[in-house]
């Protein structure tokens, strides 16, 4: 069967454009390989029908199965990869056909890069059909609601592996790092072999677009810089996120705030989300407008958001970018004894923005969420974070994605609920009163 699934997948690459006819051999040749197979067959009677999520899954059962890998997640994660960069073309070649696509239009570019990377299986969506959606009814409106089941959790032996295996390799320096293009991985460390990233010049800079393995929305991606360092909001943000806008119009673009508790999962390297997608936050209605005395050209606005929201809005995108320097500027050094907002214990800071640009009929639109991520001895993960009483649902970061209105909550929640449904029908539960 591993001829006919090996054959079956060669179908679908071409299929799917990953190849054309004269790249047939080369990568068939190149599969066999990796499999350790040294001849595949003059004549079979059929080729595996199936998608190239499922096709990969049989050969590398096949592959755990005649010993060519272990039975451990990240050899199967590293061969899966490497399979798929055999039908994916060299990073100059996308990035020029990127480019070319571009010229006709930005939406053109970006569906050949989202359909490449779900093809390639760099975005596996086998794992992301098995995510929970769904909405709910609030006073700020219609909120969405994910239960994040596509990152496979760790078996006992990985788990075992890495423990064991101590490691002190500094490449790629982080997860997110343009080393990570093409690297086959390691225990403990994703495989990137069937990666791939755009080069995407900003306000002078080099910053590269990628789309996230695990979509949380319509074209996730990721917008990273081309250093290591750290995530930083300031008026070059502003600056940057309306010149993604400028280039891709028909994405919005956002970063997470560059305070711990308030930021991100990674606050160790400078980058910003983006996709094609409409989050609740989008349509909040506005509480009040008001004045920006030395900007008399910007629509102000408050949001009614669950998190204080500032929308400004104009024509003239230097004049929206002074005033966001503004308003975070303002908000850096902000009291409220009241409110229990103090901009600094001693010298370290505690204001800071999550900012979200788009394009809305044709204007340049910035949404400065204000973050303040004081802690103290009640809140210990937060004051103006989800409090103990919601712990057992979430208690991690509320980071960009969960600001614009999207909560992604754990796998856990999925068979708590379950059993919290049987409970509550009266039926046989681990629950108990």
């Amino acid at each position: 069967m591993i001829y006919e699934h090996i054959s079956g997948l060669i179908q679908q690459a071409l299929a799917n454009q990953l190849i054309d006819e004269q790249d047939e051999i080369y990568a068939r040749n190149q599969v066999l390989a990796l499999l350790k197979l040294e001849s595949f067959p003059e004549k079979l009677e059929k080729a595996t029908d199936d998608t190239i999520p499922n096709i990969l899954d049989k050969i590398i059962t096949y592959a755990v199965e005649n010993k060519v890998i272990e039975d451990v997640f990240d050899d199967k994660e590293m061969l899966s990869a490497n399979i798929m960069n055999c039908f994916i073309a060299r990073p100059s070649f996308i990035n020029e056909t990127f480019q070319k696509k571009y010229e006709q239009s930005p939406e053109k570019a970006t569906n050949y890069f989202y359909q490449l990377s779900k093809n390639s299986n760099y975005i596996q969506m086998n794992r992301i059909a098995k995510n929970i959606h769904f909405k709910a009814d609030t006073i700020y409106g219609e909120l969405d609601i994910t239960i994040n089941m596509s990152k496979p959790e760790k078996d006992p032996e990985q788990i075992k592996r890495e423990k064991a295996l101590k490691q002190d390799i500094n490449y790629p320096p982080c997860v997110l790092c343009i080393e990570n293009e093409g690297y086959e991985g390691r225990t403990g460390y994703a495989a990137r072999a069937n990666h791939r990233i755009i080069k995407v010049p900003l306000n002078g800079e080099n910053w590269y677009f990628q789309y996230s393995p695990y979509v949380y929305y319509n074209e996730h991606s990721i917008l990273l810089s081309e250093e290591h360092r750290d995530m930083k909001i300031n008026q070059q943000t502003f600056a940057n996120l309306l010149a993604f806008i400028d280039k891709f119009p028909h994405y919005f673009i956002g970063s997470n705030a560059d305070l711990p508790i308030v930021g991100g999962s990674i606050l160790s390297h400078d980058h910003y989300q983006a996709g094609r997608y409409e989050f609740p936050m989008t349509n909040a209605k506005h509480l009040f407008s008001f004045e920006l005395k030395h900007f008399p050209d910007i629509s102000a606005v408050v949001l009614d958001w669950p998190l204080t929201t500032i929308r400004l809005q104009s024509k003239h995108k230097d004049q929206l970018i002074h005033a966001a320097k503004h308003v975070l500027s303002t908000w850096q050094t902000y009291h409220d004894e009241e409110a229990q907002i103090r901009a600094f214990t001693d010298h370290t800071p505690h204001n800071t923005i999550t900012p979200i640009a788009r394009m809305r009929d044709k204007n340049y639109e910035l949404d400065l969420v204000l973050r303040n991520n004081r802690t103290n001895e009640e809140h210990p993960l937060g004051i103006f974070h989800p409090h103990a009483d919601v712990h057992h649902i979430k208690k991690e970061n509320i980071g960009l994605i969960e600001v614009m209105g999207l909560a992604v909550l754990p796998a856990r929640l999925k068979d708590e609920l379950e059993e919290i449904k049987k409970f509550l029908l009266n039926k046989d539960s681990r629950v108990k009163n």
